[in-house]
Parts: structure tokens; C-alpha cells; sequence
């Protein structure tokens, strides 16, 4: 059977399930049964739920359907023979007798099963068990319209509507993901082929290297996977293989293999990946995963599962090509900030105007001054290096960014706690205080804009609780004093806020 199988692949042709008709390619592998027969395995699972669910007791006092089962199987096609020589069915008639045979099979013993006798299904004259591979059609008409490409400074700019600061960082991705617009578009350029530019984002935890790739997301129409290096293992071990990652992009775009061949994946955590020191087993979640994404970085035919996460026999198999795919790889690198100190605090100088080694220890954005040697100390390898060509950092958040963060994006913290005490209809407000409050207290747990939601969580739920309690509060005001847990919140009535409103309608009308 194995050899037949592997014959059959090389003739370019597929087995075919005897029951839904569907090809191998589309309905995974199949089970081969005796006389040539195949059925795939989800007609082979309806099948035996099918039957687990019978009653047999009915069909041992149905005599005459025991009598008709056991009828040979020459003398049923001798019958359909007959029958089909005598009968002319017009095309209503048909319709007809459709209706009364979903009638009939819904009250038979055995239910959605039909009978068949495997030898008949076996005869050279029968159906043809094989079917032509598909072979996927190249339209002329690109996916992607050149004309619709959003230039850079739009995309930057939609882009500064929901991330405060990292100019740069979002320059960088705004021109990047705008060549690789027109790179899917044309292909070529003069006759000159246009490499893709892989990009690898370094910077501290909680400045924004993730959120910034899902709000690209949201804002393009082009498929975007997000992936997670942690998980990541060499082939053959525990954990997602390394083609997991492409058939994340093949679900974000519906499995659709020519969209998912222009899209853009993002590998968050990547610095997890990196090589381990002073190891002496084998390091299948470090290097070696570094040296398997190699091939996906630079562009290759790879066989993903469709609709599934890992490889197995049930699960039906595609090719995706890399070529065209961009790679986004981010991560927080912790300890690179001393890799680059050592290597700076060697060029120091001793003698009038020569630069401190204390200078280094007080810079915030020492990340700024990584190279490549830096990163190969840290535990990636230069093969991984090589595939990334463009390299940049992200600032770390000072508390003028993170009081920005908390009241200007358009989905700020803030604006969502607002939108939430209005279904209440209470107003909620912050002091200019309160917000830089927030901020220190925020650069002092040293995690970035993540901290500044468990605060405000904190100072909230007693505001959240009592407030569904009583109706007549109006509005709530944050103060510093609150946030320093020195004083607590101001809270205004209800009824004196009518109050000065009806004075203000009042005077109106007076003058």
C-alpha cells in the first residue's frame, strides 16, 4: 500500500475518499481499506458515532429490513439494472423522489449510513478512485494595488493617534512596511529584484514594542501574525516547531496561501531564543531555533498545517513561500545595557576631558549605542544577525511620557475608565497632581506602561464599588493627595450640580 501510495504522488495524482468525494489534500491522509478502497478519517469518525448510537433492539424485530440487508449483491444490481431501463424520471419527479428518500433514510435503522457492497466499488468501469492534484492559479491582477499604499507619513500618522513617543521606532516601521507594500506590488523594479528588509526591535519591558506591531495591525489591511518566541522548540521536541509561526499568518488570512505570502509576522520575546552559556546539553530552545528560523528569515517553500498548530497524520498539509513575507522580531534583551557599558567603559581615557566610566551607569538610553558584536555576546549567532539588517531601539518611559500615555492616546486608560463611569452617568476627572502621581509611582515599580493600569486598578476599586451604591454622586475627582494615600477623592452631589445649572438657566432668562 505504501509503495502504491508513493507511485501514485509521483504520477501526481491523489487518492480519494469513496464516501465524500473529497481529495487527500483537502481531507488529510486517508485509511486504506481492502479492495483499493479509501475514506478519510472524518467520514470513518461519523461512521462509528453513527452506529455506537443504533438501536439494535428495533432492528432484530424488523424482519423485513434484516430480509432486504441480506439480500446478494448480485441480485441488487440486477434490480437497479432493471429499474433503470423502465423508469424515465422527468427532472420534477426527481426532486420528488429526492424528498421522499431524506424521508425514508432519516427513519432507517442505521442513521446517515448507506450500504454498499466493496466489490462493486472496486470494478475497473466504477468511479475513478483518483483525482488531479490542484495546482494553485496565478492571476495577473496582483493582490495589492500599488495605487493604494498608504505613504509613510500616513501611516506614522495614524500611528502617533495610539502610541506617545518612539519617533523614531515608528519612522523605521512606517517606511519599512511601506517598501514592502510596493515590494509585493511590482516584485521588481527595472529588472532589479528588491530584498526584503527584516527588522529586529530592542528595548526595555512596557515601552511599547508590542502594542506598537497590533496597532499596525488594526490600522492595515494586510495579514499580521503575532507570535511568541518562548514556546519554541527544535523539531522533534516538546513545544510548538518552528513553522508554527507561518501557520498562524496562513489563519490571520483565512487560509488563504496567496495573502498569507504578503503579510507580516511578528515574533515578540525574541531574546529567549538566545544562546545559552555554559550549557552541556542540547540547547533546543536557544541556538537551535535560531539556526531553524534561518531558513524562514531569508525565504523558503515550507510545509505548514492548515488549521492546526503542529504536524500529524490527521492534519491536511500546504506549502507557503517566505519570500515576500516581512519578519518583525522584538524583544526586551535584559543584561545587554551591561554588555554595551563593558565594551564602552573600555574606551575610556584617563587625563583632563577624558569621559567617566560613571557616565554610562546614569544613561537611561544606553540600548542607542548596541552593535552587532554587542548582541553576539548577548547569545544570538551571526547567521540570525545577518538576516535582520535593520536594527533599532525603543527609549525607555520617562514620567512626561507616561503621564501623556494615561490621558492622550485615543484609547487611554483614562478615556476608558470615563467611558465606564458614564454608563453610571458620573463624571470622572484627574487632577493634573494625581496623573504625576501616578507616573512616579509608576517609574518606581520599573515596568514601563504596563504599570500604570495595575495602579490606577488599584485606586479605583473602592470608587467602582461604592459608587453603583449611591445614586446622587455626580462627578469624582482624583487628587494627588488620594494617590499619595494622604486624602482621599472629591465627590460631588448630584443635586447641588441641578442646582447651579437651573441658577445658570435662571440668570439666562433674567438678562
Amino acid at each position: 500500500m505504501a509503495e502504491e501510495f508513493e507511485k501514485n504522488i509521483e504520477d501526481g495524482y491523489e487518492d480519494i475518499c469513496f464516501i465524500c468525494r473529497r481529495p487527500e489534500s483537502k481531507a488529510g491522509k486517508m485509511l486504506q481499506l481492502p479492495n483499493r478502497i479509501t475514506v478519510c478519517t472524518d467520514c470513518m469518525q461519523k461512521t462509528m458515532e453513527s452506529i455506537s448510537n443504533v438501536d439494535y433492539q428495533s432492528i432484530l424485530n424488523d424482519s423485513s429490513f434484516i430480509n432486504s440487508f441480506l439480500k446478494p449483491s448480485y441480485e441488487k444490481k440486477k434490480e437497479k439494472e432493471e429499474e433503470a431501463k423502465e423508469e424515465i424520471i422527468s427532472d420534477k419527479e426527481e426532486e420528488k423522489e429526492e424528498a421522499s428518500e431524506e424521508k425514508e433514510t432519516k427513519a432507517r435503522p442505521f442513521p446517515n449510513i448507506s450500504f454498499i457492497n466493496l466489490s462493486d466499488l472496486a470494478m475497473d468501469g466504477g468511479i475513478s478512485r483518483k483525482q488531479k492534484l490542484k495546482k494553485r492559479k496565478k492571476s495577473d491582477k496582483p493582490i495589492i494595488d500599488i495605487k493604494n499604499i498608504p505613504a509613510p507619513h500616513k501611516i506614522k500618522e495614524q500611528l502617533d493617534e495610539y502610541v506617545i513617543g518612539q519617533e523614531k521606532a515608528k519612522k523605521i516601521i512606517s517606511v519599512a512596511v511601506y517598501n514592502h507594500y510596493k515590494r509585493v506590488a511590482t516584485g521588481t523594479m527595472d529588472e532589479i529584484e528588491i530584498e526584503k528588509s527584516n527588522m529586529l526591535m530592542i528595548g526595555p519591558t512596557g515601552c511599547g514594542k508590542t502594542y506598537l506591531v497590533k496597532t499596525l495591525a488594526r490600522l492595515l489591511d494586510v495579514p499580521l501574525a503575532i507570535a511568541d518566541a518562548t514556546s519554541l522548540t527544535e523539531a522533534g521536541y516538546i513545544g510548538d516547531d518552528i513553522e508554527s509561526v507561518v501557520s498562524k499568518l496562513l489563519a490571520a488570512a483565512d487560509n488563504d496561501v496567496d495573502r498569507a505570502e504578503q503579510g507580516i509576522i511578528f515574533i515578540d520575546e525574541i531574546d529567549k531564543i538566545a544562546k545559552k552559556k555554559n550549557t552541556h546539553s542540547r540547547d533546543v530552545s536557544g541556538e537551535s531555533v535560531q539556526q531553524g528560523m534561518l531558513k524562514l528569515l531569508e525565504g523558503a517553500d515550507v510545509e505548514v498545517p492548515v488549521g492546526a498548530s503542529s504536524k500529524n497524520a490527521m492534519v491536511p498539509m500546504t506549502t507557503i513561500n517566505t519570500r515576500n513575507i516581512l519578519f518583525i522580531c522584538g524583544g526586551a534583551f535584559p543584561d545587554l545595557g551591561e554588555i554595551i557599558k563593558q565594551r564602552l567603559k573600555k574606551q575610556t581615557s584617563i587625563g583632563f576631558g577624558a569621559e567617566l566610566k560613571d557616565k554610562f551607569d546614569k544613561d537611561k538610553n544606553i540600548l542607542d549605542q548596541v552593535t552587532m558584536e554587542d548582541l553576539r555576546k548577548f547569545g544570538m549567532i551571526p547567521e540570525f544577525l545577518g538576516r535582520l539588517p535593520i536594527v533599532f531601539t525603543l527609549q525607555g518611559l520617562d514620567k512626561e511620557m507616561l503621564v501623556q500615555i494615561l490621558k492622550e492616546p485615543k484609547n487611554a486608560i483614562l478615556k476608558q475608565y470615563r467611558k465606564l463611569l458614564e454608563l453610571d452617568e458620573v463624571k470622572l476627572e484627574f487632577n493634573e497632581g494625581a496623573l504625576e502621581a501616578i507616573a512616579e509611582k509608576a517609574l518606581e515599580k520599573d515596568t514601563g506602561a504596563r504599570a500604570l493600569r495595575a495602579i490606577i486598578e488599584e485606586f479605583m476599586l473602592d470608587i467602582m464599588y461604592e459608587i453603583p451604591k449611591d445614586d446622587n454622586i455626580g462627578q469624582v475627582t482624583i487628587t494627588k493627595e488620594y494617590i499619595q494615600g494622604t486624602g482621599g477623592p472629591i465627590i460631588d452631589i448630584r443635586s447641588n450640580q441641578v442646582g447651579l445649572e437651573e441658577r445658570k438657566q435662571l440668570q439666562e432668562i433674567a438678562e
